[in-house]
């Protein structure tokens, strides 16, 4: 990695998110971007340890490695937020659990964008509190990068990755894998990943080329039961094939893509007996879509269609498919010597079993200065069930097919100030959800839950994000923290009936200090505190260093550094503090 790498200016980002492409500083919603420089300096090892360092976001881990984790933002359950590469919807009709699957390395990403708040009208119906769209590198420029690590609970890890860029096509391939002991008793792990991206006929109808799989194998103790006899065991495989291309004229873009999306899940509850519980589910989501814009006098319109269906064949869910359509439609007016913004704009869906739906919303904004902006918007969401919520079933854990779709009215205010030196960002938002799905038993003595459509729930909250990039010694150094406090009144549903309706985040605080004294050695620290509605709170630091000599660069990082004792999901305690170090060559 270079050193003294200039710093990303937000002021400079362009969302690629939306249909209607809009800078970073103009945008007027909620949006973190999280660039390859924070990427960089973020002591992270994968993007679930990375997305907990930003407020807003929860990531529930169940171990490390990235084994499973679950994904919320804004207090909503991990089924209501859409995880995006490039673009392209990587829900999963059989359960949220699987959103993380499809996260990729961090060596072939080129920035994330947490996009909070409602956004179906966007993105469609998974995205009910929020989206995350990984944007991968588009090109390497003819390099080959090797990384090595080891460390605590017998962990290694090792990838390589190749950039070459031809005449008329460009790739980028990844192979990595990581593996682990385990830091208790059957949490070992064994995770390979797979990242393709080429791009062919650059020169002339460029189409581009995504392809990933990843399998995972886990001991998942303790999981999802408490029973000591227990020896729970998980399989899992995601992969993603997708085509793209782009027509471009002075006023019109228009982007179609074909892609195909496959998942795998196989769970035991006892890991040495298949026999005594197993199931076996394989979904596949077959899409095709064109999101397209128009620029004209009267301001830009964004427009799309996505088609797609999906399948599942389970033993537990049994065999489905469900087909869905959407239309979006956008306009952005800009008024007022362009200081203000209004963008109005709707989606309309049709799933061939819960039939049509409606998502409108608008978001308006108003340039106070050049970098300066107060903003708000308003808008529906809702989420139809998964087919574990419809379908599942065991001794404990019952489906419901007559459930209804989970609704929400979310508004927001928000004031962003940007400059290449310094970012801040602060939103207060309003969300009024009903009909949304937990699994609730009717007594304590009953230990059956079944999956039912709750009362209203009312959530609120603020966030606040500052960024501060300064130079000392001609080096860059930064200094990073965010906040967000939440409440609901879930708990007033009954907690001691509740599956689900626990744990949510309601203080978080999180702060990363990246600095360089010298030529070859940076540094970073990373602190993040939290407080969930079961009381619980817990503090943890991580840090890491790289020394740069030539073309390797040696690394140390420790995590939890002070040992905290917590717990992110469920009944499965983090790892204790733990140390990784790494080795990592380039040849060019």
């Amino acid at each position: 990695m270079a050193q003294n790498v200039p710093t990303q200016d937000l002021d400079s980002v362009t969302i690629t998110s939306t249909r209607i492409d809009i800078p970073f500083k103009e945008n007027s919603r909620t949006i973190t971007v999280i660039t390859a420089d924070d990427i960089k300096n973020s002591a992270s090892l994968t993007i679930a340890d990375l997305l907990q360092q930003f407020a807003g976001v929860d990531i529930r881990r169940r171990g490390t490695g990235g084994s499973q984790s679950d994904l919320y933002i804004r207090g909503g359950g991990f089924d209501q937020t859409l995880l995006l590469i490039d673009g392209i919807k990587m829900d999963d009709a059989q359960t949220g659990h699987h959103t993380m699957n499809a996260a990729l390395p961090l060596e072939v990403i080129e920035r994330i964008e947490i996009i909070k708040g409602p956004a179906a009208r966007i993105f469609g119906q998974n995205a009910f509190t929020g989206a995350i769209n990984i944007v991968t590198k588009s090109t390497l420029n003819n390099v080959v990068s090797t990384n090595l690590e080891t460390g605590s609970f017998g962990q290694f890890n090792g990838s390589v990755t190749i950039g070459g860029e031809l005449e008329n096509s460009s790739h980028i391939v990844h192979a990595g894998k990581m593996t682990s002991q385990g830091y208790r008793i059957n949490s070992d792990y064994d995770n390979s990943n797979y990242f393709v991206k080429s791009v062919f006929n650059k020169n002339h109808q460029a189409i581009e080329m995504l392809a990933t799989f990843f399998d995972r194998k886990f001991g998942a103790q303790n999981f999802y039961t408490t029973n000591a006899t227990f020896f729970e065991y998980e399989e899992t495989q995601n992969s993603l094939l997708a085509f793209t291309t782009q027509f471009k004229s002075s006023k019109l873009k228009v982007q179609p893509r074909l892609y195909w999306k496959r998942n795998q899940d196989m769970f035991l509850l006892r890991r040495e007996d298949p026999s005594f519980f197993r199931n076996f589910h394989i979904t596949h989501k077959v899409g095709i879509e064109t999101n397209a814009s128009y620029t004209s006098k009267a301001g830009i319109t964004g427009f799309g269609v996505d088609l797609s269906k999906t399948f599942i064949n389970s033993n537990n869910l049994g065999k489905r498919n469900r087909f869905m359509a959407n239309v979006f439609l956008e306009h952005r007016f800009k008024l007022a010597n362009n200081k203000l913004d209004i963008t109005p704009g709707v989606a309309l869906s049709y799933f061939s079993d819960f039939k049509f739906h409606a998502f409108p919303g608008i978001d308006v904004g108003y340039e106070i200065t050049d970098n300066l902006r107060v903003y708000g918007n308003v808008g529906y969401t809702y989420r139809i069930p998964t087919y574990t919520d419809l379908f599942y079933s065991d001794p404990a854990t019952q489906g419901n097919p007559d459930l209804e779709p989970e609704e929400a009215f979310a508004q927001e205010l928000g004031f962003k100030y940007v400059t290449s030196k310094f970012s801040a960002s602060i939103a207060l938002f309003n969300r009024d959800a009903e009909n949304l799905i937990d699994y609730i038993r009717p007594n304590v003595s009953n230990g059956i839950f079944t999956a039912t459509n709750i009362t209203e729930v009312n959530t609120k909250g603020l966030e606040f994000d500052t960024s501060y990039n300064f130079k000392l010694n001609n080096f860059t150094q930064t200094l990073a923290f965010s906040y967000a406090n939440l409440n609901d009144n879930i708990l007033d549903q009954n907690e001691d009936l509740s599956r689900y309706a626990l744990n949510t985040l309601k203080h978080q605080y999180a702060t990363r200090f990246s600095s360089q004294w010298f030529k070859n050695i940076r540094q970073n620290i990373v602190y993040k505190y939290a407080e969930r509605s079961t009381g619980q709170t817990y503090n943890v630091w991580d840090a890491s260093v790289f020394v740069k000599i030539k073309a390797a660069e040696l690394s140390v990082t420790a995590s939890n550094i002070f040992d905290a004792d917590y717990i992110e999901s469920g009944f499965v305690p983090m790892p204790p503090s733990n140390i990784l170090f790494g080795l990592r060559y380039n040849f060019n």
